[in-house]
């Protein structure tokens, strides 16, 4: 597995026009992943989690080009700085909007994520309380089950 330590620095582009046609191509990379992820986040809101699987490999593919891409702009200040304002401008708001959108995505996967862990922890300490004895401590109270009479889950990862 390679860390951000082992990508090599990307040569900075010397033109204008260099700069422009890597902004119009990580402003498409930005249009397929908004899609690839609105896409994502609609079939987990409503549980289509197979599906919303699938699309992973696809955003993960575009995600690592548009990291290569922005970083290579990002050691391109001179050429960056002979780029109109106005289309920089334009550059700057769009990839505000994408970070935005990337944040709720985010958002909607952890939730989806700690929502999954807290069903599988009330199903198995349900089946826990049911497979125990009911018993009455010492205080006349029920008794909570013992470590030892806790079955473990079994829980299939595939989707």
């Amino acid at each position: 597995m390679s860390t951000a330590a082992d990508i090599p620095s990307p040569a900075p582009m010397m033109t204008a026009a260099d700069a422009e046609m890597l902004m119009a191509r990580l402003m498409q990379a930005m249009d397929t992943l908004v899609a690839l992820v609105e896409e994502e986040t609609a079939l987990v809101r409503v549980g289509r989690l197979r599906e919303a699987a699938l699309i992973e490999r696809r955003k993960g593919d575009f995600a690592r080009s548009y990291v290569t891409d922005m970083n290579r702009l990002s050691a391109s200040r001179a050429a960056l700085e002979k780029v109109p304002p106005a289309q920089a401008r334009v550059f700057r708001e769009r990839h505000a909007q994408f970070h935005n959108l990337l944040r709720i995505n985010m958002t909607v996967l952890a939730t989806a994520h700690a929502v999954s862990e807290d069903l599988i922890r009330g199903v198995s300490g349900e089946l826990a309380r049911r497979a125990a004895p009911q018993t009455y401590g010492a205080t006349g109270r029920p008794t909570a089950p013992s470590k030892s009479a806790i079955q473990p889950l079994a829980v299939s990862r595939s989707l």
